[in-house]
């Protein structure tokens, strides 16, 4: 038997391609004994294998290329290509393949938010109408709905000669896949065919694609007894690029007449009856796991879960779980939900305390049928693996009063054996750790029920992912070799936060899960993707390199990135400048600098904080040398004045971190990192004009060119198994300090990147413009970290007023507050953006409207990076049933999104 295998594909010197696959003559997958290509001209190349005896094998393949001029290896996109041989059928098989680029814009149309949900299709049974055939067509296109299939027509008799009306319509039970089995008389050399669009309820061709003929050589089959099989990827769609429009809010900001306080699983069903009204196809939020440590409006901060698989109980509708038997005891929780329904934000404490003592009483009412339903069974048996653990940590963290594990007095670390006798059935206190499986299993259904809903209606759920995990966590308790746990994860300084921000995440162990193949970022998507169709990576950029902080420090500035190639002294050096370790890599402290950063109680500072030294200048003592023991020092003897406490705190801070390098752990004193801001330092300021000279070069060196190529190649370890892990479609935050890198790699693996009209990526620019983002993106005006567009636009008139001269081009004087057509027009731009998505946090989208906007702009913010006390607290001040019944409001926000493009069927 033989196997061709043709594609066409023009290379640069020094690259050859390979066809790799699961026969022994393909290498059997192993790359390294893969077969070469033959180049035969003209951009296509060959390859002719021999089969001994007869397969029925079902051959599975892909194409490689690798380049001899560095050994890299470019893998084309998607899965293995799959075809069943029939070796009793055909003595030769003709592959004649498209490449698939990893860089095609229409690649992340087959993730499970197109493919698994706008075009989902219904389970069809095609039959093949010709048992005699010679050509296989298949098209790998997911981009059409249920009502229509792909054709085939062309100048062959059995392709209709041109005739629309005998269009070969294609069989998809193998979706996105699309074949069409024909036999063609070959009268022609070469075989000239297009696809187009059939309508199955009208039984009617709607349409040609777009662009030239396509063609094959259609008589190798018929001279060698074969079947060819040709395969093309994507229909050329005439009217271009698919976009759509989605609407952002967090869970605990919806607000509808069954709510309890809070936004919840169910309340999303009515937002996404209103997305479909208004035209949109996702629906964006944040992250929804629990994120219960210390029964403290701490908890409200939702990147903080004790669990990343765990959902938040906050989220359950009391009702969809079942009543209490007790009618007086059911109707006064009811009373008390609907009061604080009543109330503008969420008071996450109270909603809290309320439902907890809810899910206690309807558990124990209930326990004896829920722990043998089958349903419940089935779920506790998929889910075992980071239930038990979970239910033993919430147990555990309420019985010893703390999330802090390495404080508990018994399971401090974590033991597998000892948790499974902890949590037997048979043990007096099992209620104690069964209670949270039945909360687990309830928030389990309902949003899974959520989540049937919006694939029905063709709406997409965007969930969140957060670049980092909790310290007091159930993760960090159980695999705490995963992380880095005397580190912390933070950003480096931006416009919105001077001193940088700490998130106090432990950093990954990049090292430690590369060892089992990211096994744990496996099962996390794994768990993610039952939810959602689509996810956004917070702080894409960790995966490129994160930005860390000792554990003794406080702010985000006494970070560095992490990895990253350090200056070397030698390097340094050679520059024309003494690397004085003492001067560059010690806090400079003299009297001026205390002068000026406590004025009067100066004296006291160095009374009770300094020492001196030999030179008349000032060190810290050692109690107080470093960021966090001046925090525990102020926590363990906290001024009445809180004013005057965080002058002294904050001051001290600012003396511990004047300095210019830190030097790299285990160097001893050979390498060290460029401070970040460092310019900004008093230390700086002390230089000399040459020295500093030589530093500002040493710094960009450092920050914006050294690093480049070695935080690609973290990147391209690190992201391909995420996207591997799972079919979600991926989009990254990449705001902030963002590497020269990043856009490549991000448009190389498909992962959409989002841009945010007042934080551009034309760098020499004010403001971006959403008609500037590329095609593989999510143009946003603002996001859940920043004030939304009425917010921002009152805040800074002078910043106003040239974003209304510049980005709106009109002339004369801004009016000073955000009218109902300023909202408007900031919204046309982003709807008329090339971006694939725009999606608008909903305070944006209400905002064109007199009727329903807020009538704060403030009161409509959902965090302030720059407050690590932000209480996240928002609530939606509409109710979404009555949203849905706004009629001219959803006409309008439909007719722009259809207007701009971004309503078709697909």
């Amino acid at each position: 038997m033989k196997l061709v295998f043709k594609i066409e594909y023009y290379t640069e010197f020094g690259q050859n391609l390979f066809v790799c696959g699961n026969l022994s003559e393909l290498g059997a997958w192993d790359k390294t004994s893969a077969p070469a290509m033959r180049y035969v001209g003209d951009g296509k190349w060959e390859l002719e294998i021999y089969l001994d005896g007869i397969s029925n094998d079902l051959l599975e393949y892909k194409y490689f290329i690798r380049d001899d001029r560095n050994s890299i290896i470019i893998d084309e996109w998607g899965q293995n290509r799959k075809f069943q041989i029939q070796g009793k059928k055909f003595y030769s098989y003709f592959f004649d393949d498209s490449w698939f680029s990893n860089t095609d814009p229409q690649n992340p149309l087959f993730t499970a938010a197109f493919s698994g949900n706008l075009w989902r299709r219904k389970t069809i049974k095609y039959k093949n109408k010709s048992s005699h055939i010679n050509h296989t067509f298949q098209l790998l296109a997911p981009r059409i709905d249920n009502d229509h299939a792909f054709c085939i027509i062309g100048n062959d008799k059995r392709l209709g000669n041109w005739n629309p009306d005998k269009a070969i319509i294609m069989n998809g039970s193998q979706y996105p896949l699309w074949k069409a089995e024909i036999f063609l008389e070959s009268s022609h050399e070469t075989t000239y065919y297009k696809y187009g669009i059939y309508n199955l309820k009208k039984k009617k061709f709607v349409g040609y694609e777009d662009g030239p003929d396509r063609s094959l050589n259609s008589r190798l089959s018929v001279i060698d007894n074969g079947l060819t099989v040709k395969t093309d990827i994507n229909y050329k769609y005439p009217e271009g690029l698919w976009k759509g429009a989605g609407v952002a809010i967090p869970v605990f900001s919806l607000r509808t007449e069954k709510s309890f306080g809070v936004g919840e699983f169910m309340d999303l069903k009515v937002l996404v009856d209103w997305a479909i009204k208004a035209g949109m196809k996702l629906v964006q939020i944040l992250p929804v796991n629990d994120t219960v440590a210390n029964h403290t409006w701490k908890d409200s901060y939702p990147y903080a879960a004790i669990s990343v698989f765990a959902l938040h109980p906050v989220y359950l509708n009391l009702s969809a779980m079942g009543k209490l038997s007790d009618k007086k005891l059911m109707e006064s929780f009811q009373k008390k939900g609907r009061k604080l329904n009543k109330l503008d934000t969420f008071d996450y404490v109270s909603v809290m305390d309320l439902k907890s003592k809810y899910f206690k009483l309807l558990y124990d009412q209930n326990k004896d049928t829920f722990q043998k339903d089958k349903k419940y069974k089935k779920f506790f048996k998929e889910n075992k693996e980071w239930l038990i653990p979970y239910a033993a940590f919430s147990c555990l963290r309420d019985r010893y009063g703390t999330p802090d594990f390495t404080k508990w007095p018994a399971y401090s670390t974590y033991d597998e054996a000892e948790i499974q006798k902890l949590v037997k059935p048979t043990n007096r206190d099992f209620d104690d750790f069964a209670v949270h499986y039945f909360i687990q299993y309830h928030l389990h259904l309902q949003l899974s029920e959520v989540v049937e809903y919006a694939r029905s209606k063709g709406v997409i759920l965007k969930g969140d992912l957060p670049i980092g995990i909790y310290r007091d966590s159930v993760d960090a308790w159980v695999e705490p070799k995963l992380y880095h746990m005397n580190k912390q994860a933070g950003a480096p300084p931006d416009a919105y936060s001077i001193t940088g921000q700490n998130w106090r995440f432990p950093t990954y162990n990049w090292d430690e899960m590369t060892k089992d193949n990211y096994a744990w970022w496996r099962r996390r998507l794994s768990q993610m993707a039952k939810y959602f169709d689509a996810y956004r990576i917070d702080h894409i950029l960790g995966f490129f390199r994160i930005w860390e902080i000792p554990y003794e420090s406080i702010e985000g500035l006494m970070g560095i990135f992490n990895p990253a190639i350090p200056m070397y002294k030698n390097e340094i050096e050679s520059r024309g400048i003494h690397f004085n370790y003492e001067r560059f890599c010690k806090p400079l402290i003299k009297d001026y600098m205390l002068e000026d950063l406590f004025g009067e109680d100066a004296d006291k500072v160095k009374k009770v904080f300094l020492e001196e030294n030999d030179d008349g200048n000032y060190r810290l003592k050692e109690e107080f040398n470093t960021q966090r023991k001046v925090e525990d020092h102020f926590l363990a003897n906290a001024l009445e004045n809180k004013d005057q406490e965080n002058i002294l705190k904050n001051g001290l801070f600012t003396l511990i971190g004047n300095l210019l390098f830190f030097e790299e752990a285990g160097s001893n004193g050979n390498a060290f990192h460029p401070k970040i801001s460092f310019h900004s330092t008093y230390s700086y300021m002390e230089l000399d004009d040459h020295t500093k000279g030589v530093l500002n070069d040493i710094y960009t060196h450092y920050y914006y060119h050294r690093q480049e190529n070695f935080w690609r190649e973290q990147a391209m370890v690190k992201l391909p198994a995420i996207n591997k892990a799972s079919d979600m479609l991926i989009c990254g935050e990449d705001l902030g300090m963002v590497p020269d890198c990043v856009p490549g790699v991000m448009h190389e693996l498909g992962i959409l990147r989002l841009y945010i009209q007042r934080m551009p990526k034309e760098t020499d620019s004010e403001f971006g413009h959403p008609a500037h983002a590329p095609y593989l993106s999510v143009a946003s005006p603002s996001c859940h970290d920043m004030s939304t567009v009425r917010g921002w636009w009152e805040e800074d008139h002078d910043r106003s007023q040239r974003f209304y001269n510049h980005i709106m081009r009109h002339d004369g004087e801004a009016p000073v507050a955000c009218d109902t057509w300023i909202s408007e027009e900031v919204l046309q731009q982003h709807l008329h953006s090339s971006a694939m998505w725009t999606i608008f946090p909903i305070q944006d989208l209400v905002s064109i409207d007199e009727k329903l906007m807020r009538e704060n702009p403030e009161d409509e913010r959902i965090n302030d990076p720059s407050n690590p006390d932000n209480l996240w607290q928002y609530r939606f001040h509409l109710n979404l049933s009555d949203l849905v019944k706004e009629k001219e409001f959803n006409k309008k926000l439909r007719l722009m999104v259809q207007n701009a493009g971004r309503v078709t069927k697909f």
